[in-house]
């Protein structure tokens, strides 16, 4: 009996330590994300199953908002600028502490309205590409209503890397999520992911990876400067790369905005 309840302490324990490490390495992942705009120039290369590639280019707007409980949101906006068949369609993400209210913004110039990404919407692909808008929302560390859970430690490339779990939660009345599961390799030095599976049910769908070597900073903060993901059912593949990084001097409140977002150069 004593030997029980010294298994079932230890369990607790190491449930805690866990629960400690998996929060610390959310917020060290979410420390990428910096306090004042910043503005990277991308490119996606969207490739198809017979070859042939399609290129949009854009701006992804960031930074992570305080809020008054001394924690912070994060504020992400992507602005294609070419090709001309796309120029002017803008993705918004406005982190919230309550996901069910979380905000997924897209405007199409082609039906000239704002429309909420949410339910399986959310799991489509962005643009065409291989990157849903959730894939999206995550690469800019905004894991709001996703479950997260420290799985094990490894090694990519000699790096170590601790590896997570994100499961969505789901949410009253909706659609179930298109991945039930994404196991997430995160760098622990820079704590950007440099490899992710996408499950469904049992199968891995899509896999993200990115080499060490893409790991870059721009000041204090860390970014992928390419990433790429696989449709490994589809046999197709995006490739997304970041061009160039530079800090606004805007001041960045429309940027932001679900009524205005779309309307920024």
């Amino acid at each position: 009996m004593k030997r029980l309840g010294l298994l079932m302490m230890a369990v607790v324990i190491a449930s805690t330590a866990r629960a400690e490490n998996t929060t610390k390495i959310l917020d060290c992942m979410r420390s990428n994300v910096p306090p004042t705009l910043r503005i990277q120039e991308i490119e996606f290369d969207a490739t198809d199953r017979s070859g042939g590639t399609r290129v949009l280019r854009g701006r992804v707007y960031t930074l992570l908002e305080k809020t008054s409980s001394g924690g912070g949101l994060v504020r992400a906006m992507l602005k294609i600028s070419e090709p001309s068949q796309f120029a002017g369609a803008s993705y918004l993400v406005r982190e919230t502490e309550d996901y069910l209210n979380e905000g997924m913004y897209v405007f199409l110039p082609s039906v000239n309205r704002v429309r909420r990404v949410s339910g399986t919407f959310a799991d489509g692909a962005l643009l065409g590409t291989n990157f849903s808008y959730n894939d999206f929302k995550q690469l800019q560390n905004a894991f709001v209503g996703s479950s997260a859970q420290l799985e094990s430690t490894g090694k990519i490339e000699e790096r170590p890397v601790n590896v997570m779990l994100f499961k969505p939660i789901p949410a009253p009345n909706a659609q179930p999520a298109r991945y039930n599961l994404v196991r997430t390799w995160v760098d622990t030095k820079s704590c950007m992911p440099l490899k992710a599976d996408f499950y469904e049910g049992e199968k891995v769908r899509k896999q993200l990876t990115a080499s060490p070597d893409a790991l870059q900073k721009s000041g204090d903060y860390w970014y992928l400067s390419q990433v790429e993901m696989r449709d490994l059912v589809e046999g197709t593949k995006t490739t997304l790369k970041v061009l160039g990084v530079t800090a606004g001097h805007e001041l960045p409140g429309t940027y932001f905005n679900p009524q205005l977002f779309y309307l920024n150069k």
